[in-house]
């Protein structure tokens, strides 16, 4: 009896968790199809239900999911989603998480704390994920925390970008709030042509999360228009602290540029009412317009993660969408 051969076409299917749709249908936009329909619901205890309406099966899936508050609703949906995937026969998994949820827990600082970022990435692979994607973690060790293909994606080129048209005319100097993000800061220089360096050093009370004890500035920011880089503003106190400190010290500007708005509590209110011209953020995380004001400028994610998920999807080069950085 002769072999059976069958030539299978691959498929790439697009899922979206109920977080964040309208990022789900950008991305889809860029690659031209359509978010699988999902029928998902939460049971009068809060327990949460995911059913795919069409077949999985063989097919190249990628879930989107953007955790926004309630994180851990939206953590357990998609880890639900990929469980119902495995489940349902799909040949590969992505998890496509534009904000890593928990990543700034990726250390111990002291005795008797968990390294929650690490227990996610368990989670994820125990779930059933094949891989994973995110953009700007935290710190990059966290690629190690998954066992399997991690693609960090970058939103530099996208900030920068911005900066160089608005701002590109002045005299800037990058600033990083902590000396924890020098690293950043200097490919930042890079990218806007060797452009001066200055940190913020800073104390912290270690037991009491979102403060800053006290600030000083370590380089030249006196009469420069300073560009403020981190990878998230939460509530805003550290962000808007550090730029207070650059116009002490005579900045004449400060914008402030990070890649995930969370914006909890009061953190609108002190943007808005800082001395800081703009506020450059993406939307990895959705941004209400109840949270909106006119200092803020929210750049789309959507056509870096439709060309990672493309990358990833034809098996091509995702760290070449980033000149070989990762």
């Amino acid at each position: 009896m002769s072999a059976i051969r069958q030539t299978t076409n691959k498929s790439l299917m697009l899922f979206s968790g109920r977080a964040y749709p309208a990022l789900t249908d950008e991305i889809a936009g860029h690659l031209g199809v359509t978010p699988t329909p999902t029928a998902s619901y939460e049971f009068a205890n809060g327990e949460l239900f995911v059913r795919f309406e069409e077949s999985v099966r063989g097919c190249d899936a990628f879930v989107v999911q953007s955790h926004t508050a309630p994180i851990n609703t939206w953590l357990m949906e998609q880890l639900i989603m990929v469980d119902a995937l495995k489940r349902a026969s799909a040949k590969r998994i992505t998890v496509v998480a534009p904000f890593f949820p928990y990543a700034r827990q990726d250390k111990k600082h002291r005795g008797r704390e968990p390294i929650s970022a690490r227990l996610v990435a368990d989670l994820f692979k125990t779930a059933g994920a094949d891989r994973l994607m995110a953009v700007d973690l935290h710190t990059a060790q966290i690629q190690g925390f998954f066992d399997g293909p991690v693609d960090h994606l970058f939103a530099m080129d996208l900030l920068v970008g911005e900066v160089k048209r608005k701002w590109g005319h002045c005299d800037l100097t990058v600033v990083s709030p902590d000396a924890g993000r020098v690293r950043v800061s200097e490919r930042w220089s890079d990218k806007l042509g060797g452009t001066p360096l200055a940190f913020i050093h800073k104390t912290r009370d270690v037991s009491r999360p979102n403060e800053v004890v006290a600030n000083r500035v370590v380089g030249d920011v006196e009469g420069r228009v300073c560009i403020l880089v981190d990878d998230m503003i939460d509530t805003g106190g550290t962000i808007v602290k550090a730029a207070d400190t650059l116009f002490a010290q005579g900045a004449t500007d400060v914008v402030i540029a990070a890649t995930h708005g969370v914006l909890s509590g009061p953190a609108v209110d002190r943007l808005k009412n800082s001395r800081v011209s703009e506020v450059l953020i993406t939307n990895t995380l959705p941004i209400e317009p109840a949270r909106q004001f006119d200092k803020l400028t929210v750049l789309s994610i959507a056509p870096l993660l439709g060309q990672a998920i493309k990358a990833v999807f034809e098996d091509g080069s995702v760290t070449s969408l980033f000149g070989g950085e990762s």
